[in-house]
């Protein structure tokens, strides 16, 4: 990384982006959350024997805004108009649908078919920042591990049910 690339993320409007990033994606992730949170109807889907217990979501999620927002303000930092930006917003728009198109509506597999575009995003997004900024593509790792994991959890549900 070069000096300018050093000057670009330390600067005090680089870090007022990356809150305002962080924030936004917390706050709206929060609110998405509240609204569509596990009812009775969740609670009794069959489920497989490894799907987490419903405390972990939060946290998980929460730490993965994190993550997400910085990602974002980076990429927006080095390139407001880039590939890469596009693709941040369009998994993030598919990420906010997703619990109101599951919770909301309890349609599990057009939940499914959103699951699965929100994961073909997250590869884009690392593809497509791999070389501009690793970093970015780095913190979305954790992003991919988890939508996965949901992917497959989704999946699961779908067909015990």
């Amino acid at each position: 990384m070069n000096t300018a690339s050093l000057t670009r993320f330390n600067s005090p409007k680089s870090w007022l982006v990356t809150a305002a990033f962080v924030a936004v994606v917390v706050a709206v992730g929060a609110a998405i959350g509240t609204q569509a949170a596990p009812g009775a109807w969740y609670e009794n889907l069959d489920k497989p024997p490894f799907n987490p217990p419903n405390w972990l979501f939060g946290p998980v999620w929460f730490a993965l805004y994190v993550l997400i927002g910085i990602a974002g303000a980076r990429v927006f930092l080095i390139d407001r108009n880039s590939f890469a930006m596009k693709v941040w917003c369009g998994q993030m728009v598919l990420n906010w649908i997703w619990s109101p198109i599951w919770f909301g509506l309890q349609l599990i597999w057009p939940a499914f078919a959103v699951i699965v575009l929100i994961l073909a995003s997250i590869i884009a997004f690392i593809v497509a920042t791999w070389r501009m900024d690793r970093i970015s593509a780095y913190l979305f790792a954790p992003y991919l591990a988890w939508v996965s994991f949901a992917t497959l959890l989704n999946f699961s549900i779908g067909v015990l049910n």
